[in-house]
């Protein structure tokens, strides 16, 4: 076959190309050095022509897109971007304070706490017993706790001023990490500077679009934020049913490569746990991996607060994933990932909320650490917290409060109904003296709007009695306004 460079008729086209016009008779041949010099000659000059062309076009575009001299006002054509005035969500924040005005309660976000002590709160100068914190253990301003951060702010400052892979690394993010895996009896943990960020970024990190997460309905918020930024595929199952998950996993394992299924130790709306044992042959039966959110699981199930491992009495290595919360059992901020080596060393030097954020501070490091200490010495703050819990979730039954599926481990919920009259249950309950919030939707069901009472081991029996008894009669006022 010949080349192009050989037809004669390309020749022609060449010359005539060279001269402006059209070929109308066959052209002599043209010899190959010639006929190449000639082909260079063209391929340059309709080069230049293009890139001349490129050039205008850029220019005009550019000119098309910028700001007049002395405005700011974009040239007309160019979108603007909405007011936040104008956003969707400011807009759906701006209906539930008018629902909250229209019905006259009080809005009973984002109060300011002047100050608190074990399970009194003061706001705007009155005392309350308070329901909303979850400071399980009563360690949050333990003397042995207090004494930790001020130590280490003595010692390292307020700040690691770094993130760990640069210059953050301290030894008490090794000591409170040895002694995290050691609860949960894993090979290594770390440490996250918020719970929140600890589950987005494990599963990003670990999970792609080749992947699956399945995860129950009432997995925390940071879980389905995870699944979303990974890319994987995700469904949820209805909230502790594990035949509807048995469903999903023989529908979908077979079309992916890796496997994830989110559960909660302890759930902290409803307060009741899911059943590990079978969670863990489901697991092994689809060749998945476990996650196990251990949030409000620590320091509360198990005799000695050790989670939701001590409390089913299963081998912690059965889970691949054990997640958990400094703020709540362990008196400080942030998040920690238990579980294999391997596991571990990818977090560290692949997690963008660990390798891009600044190390956990001194003081929280050193706070945890030091409630991590004196839970494992003290047992009996387990053993009363538990006793605490069951005597307020018995009393509410003994009202004939709907205390969902609630099984008595520290979360109590109690179902009101709508938003409407959980604004009306929390205000009346404010005005004697009980601080504790309502939970409505989204973060529930529409209709499904509840009190949530959070059980420490500080809360006496006169407080955990009266606040029944109360939250009953509030409830009967607020269904005859």
């Amino acid at each position: 076959m010949s080349s192009l460079q050989d037809s004669p008729r390309t020749a022609a086209k060449i010359s005539s190309l060279e001269k402006g016009s059209t070929p109308l008779t066959r052209a002599a041949p043209v010899s190959k050095p010639a006929l190449a010099v000639r082909v260079s000659r063209i391929l340059t000059k309709i080069g230049i022509n293009a890139k001349a062309l490129t050039d205008r076009v850029a220019a005009n575009s550019t000119a098309s897109l910028a700001v007049r001299p002395g405005t700011r006002t974009p040239v007309v054509g160019v979108k603007k971007s909405q007011a936040f005035a104008d956003h969707p969500a400011y807009a759906s924040i701006l209906k539930t304070t008018a629902i909250s005005e229209r019905f006259n309660f009080s809005n009973p976000f984002y109060r300011r706490h002047d100050k608190n002590k074990g399970t009194a709160t003061w706001i705007d100068g009155r005392r309350f017993v308070n329901f909303a914190s979850y400071d399980y253990l009563g360690l949050n301003g333990h003397p042995a706790v207090v004494a930790a951060a001020k130590s280490a702010i003595d010692e390292y400052g307020t700040s690691v001023s770094a993130s760990r892979i640069v210059a953050g690394e301290i030894p008490l993010h090794a000591e409170l990490e040895r002694a995290l895996a050691d609860v949960y009896g894993t090979q290594s943990a770390l440490v996250f500077v918020s719970g929140h960020a600890t589950n987005v970024f494990t599963v990003g990190t670990l999970l792609d679009s080749d992947d699956l997460v399945i995860y129950d309905e009432l997995a925390h918020n940071s879980l389905i934020v995870g699944a979303r930024l990974s890319g994987a595929h995700s469904f949820s199952f209805r909230h502790n049913d594990l035949a509807a998950l048995e469903q999903l996993l023989e529908r979908e394992r077979p079309r992916h490569r890796n496997v994830l299924i989110a559960v909660e130790g302890l759930y902290s709306m409803d307060g009741d746990t899911p059943d590990l044992p079978r969670l863990i042959e489901l697991k092994r039966r689809f060749g998945a991996w476990l996650m196990v959110d251990e949030a409000h699981a620590l320091g509360v199930l198990g005799d000695r607060g050790l989670g939701s491992s001590e409390h089913w009495g299963i081998d912690p290595l059965d889970v691949d994933i054990w997640m958990g919360t400094l703020s709540k059992t362990l008196a400080g901020c942030g998040g920690f990932i238990a579980g294999s080596a391997e596991l571990i060393e990818i977090l560290k030097y692949r997690a963008a909320g660990m390798v891009y954020s600044v190390g956990m501070s001194p003081p929280l490091a050193a706070a945890a650490l030091a409630a991590l200490k004196v839970m494992r010495a003290e047992p009996e703050r387990v053993a009363r917290l538990r006793s605490n819990a069951q005597l307020f979730l018995n009393e509410a039954k003994s009202h004939g409060l709907d205390t969902l599926s609630s099984q008595g481990y520290a979360v109590v919920p109690v179902l009101v109904g709508d938003i409407i009259k959980a604004g009306r249950v929390t205000d009346l309950m404010y005005q004697q003296g009980i601080n504790a919030l309502p939970i409505i939707y989204p973060a529930v069901p529409l209709k499904a709007a509840r009190l949530r009472f959070f059980i420490t081991s500080g809360h006496t029996r006169e407080e955990l009695v009266n606040a029944a008894a109360t939250t009953a009669q509030q409830i009967r006022a607020a269904s005859s306004m």
